[in-house]
């Protein structure tokens, strides 16, 4: 099993350590390691999970389960729950009430990736964030964007970006002590965050699972930028032009699809906390 993780994270990660080492960027893919403070070698960590033992079958198995929050019991170990909730517990509390209240909502899908315009609304050139990728309309078109559509983003890691004048046109103000409050399973960026919260939760959480809200994550962040004022399609990605009927369409049907995915993972993610104890 743990074999089998490393190599499914290194064929979702090896590409990103060759351009790090590179001096490189790629706008998409380099995007979780960049935004999310977790490298690719805590990827590759496998974990059973809560309440799950392994049989210390060799002296590598020995050396990898001595680590922070394992404990060992002759030729068995397991995450140590005790020494684990008492270290994140209270992280963990925050994370299971935001999941949970997350879970029992209805998704938001009117948003149409609008976040993504207001962190350029009226920025010059030189003030871009991804300046190795050229807008896909003028610079006047881009904030024309802005000023036609009613924006409504609830999620404050997405909200802290929006330019200086592009805040006050939100019509919420989202702050990180209203995400319990705010989080709807609609928001893209509520559902890349499963990645960040799986990692946060550490053994606790099966690789497989950790793996499965990566993989959403990844697919979250193209369907982010095809629908953001950048033009990657020199970098093999689409358009979804939400400026139009057509790409407004396009975008909430995958953001239906997401949200369903990223609903099921909630479950399993509040799963793996209440079997660590955290409810």
């Amino acid at each position: 099993m743990r074999e089998g993780h490393e190599a499914q994270v290194a064929a979702r990660t090896d590409a990103h350590v060759a351009r790090r080492m590179a001096g490189e960027k790629h706008p998409v893919e380099d995007f979780l390691f960049t935004y999310y403070p977790f490298k690719a070698g805590q990827l590759a960590k496998w974990n059973p999970g809560a309440g799950v033992l392994l049989e210390l079958e060799t002296s590598g198995d020995r050396e990898y389960v001595d680590r922070r929050w394992y404990r060992t019991d002759g030729t068995v170990a397991e995450v140590d729950l005790e020494s684990w909730r008492a270290d994140r517990g209270e992280g963990a509390r925050f994370i299971a009430a935001l999941l949970s209240a997350t879970l029992d909502r209805e998704a938001n899908l009117g948003c149409f990736g609008l976040h993504e315009w207001a962190m350029v609304y009226r920025m010059s050139e030189d003030e871009r964030r991804h300046q190795q990728v050229p807008l896909r309309l003028s610079s006047a078109e881009t904030d024309a964007v802005v000023e036609r559509h009613r924006i409504q983003c609830s999620h404050h890691d997405a909200f802290r970006f929006f330019t200086a004048a592009a805040r006050p046109r939100n019509t919420l103000q989202p702050t990180r002590a209203g995400m319990v409050g705010n989080e709807q399973p609609g928001c893209l960026h509520a559902g890349m965050d499963l990645y960040k919260w799986a990692m946060k939760i550490g053994p606790i959480a099966p690789s497989p699972l950790v793996l499965d809200c990566f993989d959403l994550a990844l697919d979250i962040r193209t369907l982010d930028m095809e629908a953001s004022p950048y033009d990657l399609r020199g970098w093999g990605y689409g358009v979804v032009s939400i400026e139009t009927a057509a790409g407004k369409a396009e975008y909430m049907e995958r953001q239906q699809a997401f949200s369903r995915r990223a609903q099921a993972l909630r479950r399993r993610l509040l799963d793996a906390l209440a079997a660590a104890g955290i409810s």
